[in-house]
């Protein structure tokens, strides 16, 4: 087969498998109520599979699914702005900003000790961190062209994320019931200490149905405001990473920045403030544009990780994945505790 006809059908591939994930979401809630995995973790796992079931794959191929999963991701990222509307992080989301601000401290600095105490990469340290304290895959895969990680670090990060973000969002509204937390506990709990954003979701549901509450959304209104803080947190590291290059060149520090900002995060605040004026309000096919938008940006991250599962085996994951998972667990366990103890120590002001 032409070199070129392997690539583009392993770009099909993925962006076969990226809408089928997508598609998943429909099922998952028509078979169990709710939405139990996100899209990209599905493609992620479904492509991871195949990459196991064969026993080489063509380097051609491979080309193909690497196209994907870096080009894909950058617009996903930009497209996923449009979902994003700054006033409405008002109420209880920026009253959880504390909270949420001490969970990103807290999460990078765990995850960088105990990730060189596992002897795991400080780029997996850094995908492992942000994953956990702002939105699971969407941070890693932005985090991930800041600081260049490599395929097989983003998916050993991917790989603990998702592990850890299913238990929460079993576990949570179930946890919350039997601590007998008010809404606004639960809202700081499950929008705080659970990673993506379709599993906040699908756990607020879980919690909803077990209140009997309809249309209730603090949750999900507290997750906004963490995703919010992606911006920052790429613009933080982006400066780290400007600032080694600094040292070791005598490029001036506004030209290395220059040189290092990604120009998707750019794009990505864009959409952000023109969703905010409103700008993707009127109506196609009978919803929003910035709905049709966010599905949109949803595929693309699913087809960019499916890309990503191309590049690593199961037993990579079990053997020298094990320590990442590892960090997966100790990074998502302080981010848990630490939101609890927050919720306890300031009931009077979560409410």
């Amino acid at each position: 087969m032409n070199a070129n006809y392997k690539k583009y059908a392993a770009v099909a591939l993925c962006l076969f498998i990226g809408f089928l994930a997508t598609e998943s979401l429909a099922l998952q809630n028509q078979l169990l109520g709710r939405t139990v995995i996100g899209g990209p973790m599905v493609a992620l796992l479904v492509s991871m599979t195949i990459c196991n079931l064969l026993r080489t794959i063509d380097s051609d191929v491979k080309a193909g699914t690497t196209f994907v999963s870096k080009r894909f991701l950058n617009w996903g990222i930009i497209l996923t702005g449009a979902t994003l509307s700054f006033g409405d992080i008002l109420g209880t989301g920026v009253k959880a900003l504390p909270l949420v601000l001490f969970n990103i401290g807290l999460a990078f600095a765990m995850a960088l000790l105990a990730g060189r105490k596992l002897q795991v990469t400080e780029n997996t340290a850094v995908l492992v961190g942000g994953g956990t304290c702002i939105c699971g895959g969407t941070a890693i895969g932005t985090l991930s062209r800041i600081i260049k990680a490599s395929e097989e670090e983003i998916a050993f990060a991917m790989a603990a994320i998702f592990l850890f973000d299913t238990l929460a969002a079993f576990s949570y509204p179930y946890l919350a019931d039997v601590l007998n937390l008010t809404e606004n506990q639960f809202a700081f709990l499950g929008g705080a200490a659970i990673n993506d954003t379709s599993s906040v979701a699908g756990a607020q549901a879980t919690y909803g149905a077990l209140k009997g509450l309809n249309d209730w959304n603090g949750a999900l209104n507290v997750k906004l405001v963490r995703t919010t803080m992606l911006i920052f947190v790429a613009l933080a590291w982006t400066v780290i990473m400007a600032s080694r290059k600094d040292a070791h060149a005598a490029a001036s520090r506004l030209s290395v920045i220059r040189k290092t900002f990604p120009m998707f995060i750019l794009g990505f605040v864009v959409m952000a403030g023109l969703n905010t004026i409103g700008a993707f309000q009127f109506t196609v096919g009978g919803a929003s544009a910035g709905k049709w938008l966010g599905k949109l940006a949803n595929f693309l991250f699913a087809s960019a990780l499916a890309g990503v599962g191309f590049k690593i085996k199961f037993k990579d994951v079990f053997s020298r994945g094990i320590k990442p998972i590892a960090l997966g667990g100790i990074t998502w366990g302080c981010v848990a505790a630490s939101s609890v103890l927050f919720i306890y120590l300031f009931a009077g002001y979560v409410g």
